[in-house]
């Protein structure tokens, strides 16, 4: 009977008491995972309501669910009776030494997200940065990939892009071409100018409206030059602004006009004979 008794009362005093802990302990991290999970699905409508980036709202979620189901393991441990403060050193210093040696790869996320949130460009635009010129095909978290006009891909760390100047050439619908023709200083500058603004009104892709501009901009050492701006959609920049020139120069020819090129007159003065003497 004391056997038993003194059986009775050692169950009751540890195995008991553990076999609850555990219980709980078990109940603790099935509840928080369905409560992160829950968390997860209205934070994921929040962010999807909210307009953020799907790439990024994915990513966001992806960090938040794992930080949820790390509070649930440590509080699970914790009613287990372990002792968690060591446990969360051991993490947080962990924790640290990744992010000491994930520097670069840790900048180039950070530049990935603001790329994402700030959109300077999105996929489809003409841009340049990081001394690349070309389409952008994607923007990952680490990096974004370009496409060259000669059809080459190029990989982009993300830290180099947002660290450096960023042009879009397709932010804006309208994209003005700036060209400098010269004239000759005997040729007629009103007649150049009547030819510029034909040569202008005939092709369809030159905008109305801005008005384009043809104005005398320099009287240079060798040559009168005129500015000649036009405004065109920004698609057809590029094969407009190789057009103008070509249809530009044969209209001068045609009206005999000269493009003269970099010239420089020597007058020679002979001095007298020398003294027969």
């Amino acid at each position: 009977m004391k056997e038993k008794f003194a059986s009775g009362e050692w169950l009751q005093a540890h195995v008991w008491p553990w076999a609850i802990n555990v219980a709980l302990a078990v109940a603790i991290f099935l509840v928080g995972r369905w409560a992160a999970k829950l968390l997860i699905a209205i934070a994921e409508k929040l962010l999807r309501r909210g307009g953020m980036d799907d790439m990024l709202a994915h990513f966001v979620l992806s960090i938040l669910h794992g930080l949820l189901l790390l509070l649930v393991v440590v509080a699970a441990l914790n009613q287990l009776g372990v002792d968690t403060t060591s446990l969360v050193a051991i993490i947080g210093a962990a924790g640290l030494a990744i992010g000491l040696s994930l520097q670069d790869s840790l900048k180039n996320f950070a530049a990935g997200v603001m790329l994402i949130v700030f959109r300077p460009f999105k996929a489809g635009d003409f841009v340049e940065a990081a001394g690349t010129m070309g389409t952008v095909e994607k923007i990952n978290i680490f990096s974004s990939t370009f496409r060259t006009a000669d059809n080459r891909e190029i990989i982009i760390p993300n830290g180099a892009i947002y660290s450096g100047v960023i042009t879009n050439y397709s932010a804006r619908s309208q994209r003005r071409i700036d060209l400098i023709m010269s004239i000759g200083y005997d040729d007629d500058i009103r007649l150049a100018k009547g030819v510029i603004e034909s040569v202008l009104k005939a092709d369809e892709r030159v905008l109305a409206e801005p008005e384009p501009f043809i104005g005398v901009a320099e009287l240079g050492a060798s040559s009168v030059n005129i500015h000649v701006r036009p405004w065109v959609a920004s698609g057809d920049f590029f094969a407009t602004s190789c057009d103008l020139k070509e249809k530009l120069k044969l209209a001068f020819d045609d009206n005999g006009i000269s493009i003269p090129f970099p010239q420089m007159d020597l007058h020679h003065h002979r001095r007298g004979a020398p003294d027969a003497g």
